[in-house]
C-alpha cells in the first residue's frame, strides 16, 4: 500500500495570493508561526497583519486586551513591531479612527469576512503588494 504526500494547503491573503508572513521578531500568529492564519479554532480570527502605532495600542488597552506590557512568554509590543490582530478588534479600531496600517499580503483572506478590502487599502502599508 502507497501513501500519498500530505499536500500543504495554500493560504491566501487578502488580494488573492499566497499568504505571507507577518513577523518572526515577535514572532506572531494564531500558530506562533509568523503567519497570521487562521483555522477553526481561532475564534478570535487573528488574520489581520498590522503594524503598531501608539494610538492603537493605546486604544487596545482600553478595551481591554493591553498589548503593550509583557506577560509570560509573551514580550509586550511596542510601536513598529507587526501583529495578527483580531479583525473584530481592527474594524473596532478603523471605527474610533485609530486602525494601525496593515500588510495585505500579510493579512488573510478570511479578514474579508469582517473588513471591507477598500478600507484595508486604505491603510495598507504594502498597496503595491502583488496579487
Amino acid at each position: 500500500m502507497t501513501m500519498e504526500p500530505t499536500m500543504k494547503r495554500i493560504e491566501r491573503n487578502v488580494l488573492g495570493g499566497e499568504l505571507a508572513d507577518c513577523s518572526h521578531s515577535p514572532t506572531t500568529g494564531y500558530f506562533r508561526d509568523g503567519c497570521c492564519r487562521t483555522d477553526s479554532t481561532d475564534v478570535g480570527l487573528h488574520v489581520v497583519c498590522a503594524e503598531m502605532t501608539e494610538e492603537f495600542l493605546g486604544f487596545t488597552r482600553r478595551r481591554g486586551n493591553d498589548l503593550s506590557t509583557p506577560y509570560g512568554s509573551f514580550p509586550g509590543l511596542r510601536v513598529g513591531d507587526r501583529w495578527c490582530l483580531c479583525a473584530v478588534r481592527w474594524a473596532e479600531a478603523l471605527s474610533a479612527g485609530v486602525a494601525p496600517p496593515v500588510l495585505l499580503a500579510s493579512t488573510h483572506e478570511r479578514a474579508l469576512e469582517v473588513v471591507r478590502l477598500e478600507d484595508l487599502r486604505r491603510h495598507a502599508i504594502d498597496a503595491g503588494a502583488p496579487s
